[in-house]
């Protein structure tokens, strides 16, 4: 995720560290291409382009841009989901840690750290990464879980197995352990939440008719200009289809929150906070560094 204050106006001019420009290069590229041989058949044979009108590109600009807007608000509502469900995880294990302070620490330490292990294991598993090995680098290794089809859900069952042992060993009562429990409900609920939105991509035949369509336009639309603008016609050509292009490569960014583009979402530095707070409740003294961002990036 992008980290940076509103940027300066030089800043507008050369910026590259979550610009959308290097991704959509090579299409604009092809489109200045087409702009100029537009221009060189507007001048080699004016005739051909002469019956070519704004007009018609104007009423399908305008409705390509309503349907663009639609798809990006669709991409930008899971992408802030996704932050939502994420920010009620930290609530949730901070949470989880006040409520274990009256323990001992050492009925309380194995329960934190298995947790930093499942938000680890969560990270990892909508990446589709290594999940046990996520997991792993805090939890003990269990057969319960290593082995079973979803590693990170069955890690925070173990955690509320152990709190349920705790209760039957009358450590905590009933009403503690109810507290302890919602906690880890809440937990389930954003892993849920998170599968959900990684499960269900925004629908394909959409986005391929945006695609088409966003394409298609560019690439004619520098030959109904040049009948009017001539030589000038490159520049607003180049110009629009930065903007079609661009809202459509941040859309594709931006519907998968949780991947390892500039603009997703920053998974490891917010499993990193909640390990930290987590492993501090436990009675860790060293703990991980503060992921910080690089060059205004930070993930």
């Amino acid at each position: 995720m992008i980290v940076r204050n509103t940027p300066c106006f030089r800043d507008v001019l050369i910026a590259t560290r979550g610009s959308i420009l290097p991704q959509i290069l090579r299409p604009l590229l092809v489109v200045l291409a087409a702009s100029l041989i537009a221009v060189l058949i507007g001048q080699a044979a004016p005739s051909w382009l002469a019956p070519l009108h704004a007009m018609p590109f104007t009423l399908i600009g305008l409705s390509l841009s309503i349907f663009m807007s639609f798809r990006n608000t669709v991409c930008y509502n899971r992408w802030w989901e996704g932050r939502q469900l994420w920010g009620r995880l930290i609530n949730a294990a901070r949470s989880f840690a006040r409520q274990t302070a009256a323990l001992e620490r050492a009925h309380a330490a194995p329960l934190l750290e298995t947790l930093a292990g499942f938000t680890a294991g969560l990270a990892a598993r909508l990446r589709e990464e290594d999940e046990v090995t996520a997991i792993a680098r805090y939890a003990a290794r269990d057969a319960d879980w290593t082995g079973a089809p979803n590693p990170t859900d069955a890690v925070l069952r173990a955690v509320g197995m152990g709190c349920r042992a705790l209760t039957d060993a009358r450590v905590i009562d009933a009403i503690h352990y109810s507290v302890l429990e919602s906690q880890l409900s809440e937990m389930a609920s954003v892993q849920g939440g998170c599968e959900r939105i990684k499960a269900t991509p925004v629908p394909f035949s959409y986005s391929l008719l945006l695609h088409r369509t966003a394409y298609a336009f560019c690439l004619l639309l520098p030959f109904a200009l040049v009948p009017q603008l001539g030589w000038w016609a490159p520049f607003p050509a180049f110009l629009v289809a930065y903007a079609f292009f661009g809202l459509d490569a941040l859309g594709d960014q931006l519907s998968d929150p949780f991947g390892r583009d500039e603009n997703d979402l920053p998974l490891a530095a917010m499993v990193r906070t909640i390990e930290r707070d987590l492993l501090h409740a436990a009675g860790h003294r060293e703990l991980p560094p503060v992921i910080e961002p690089d060059g205004y990036v930070l993930n």
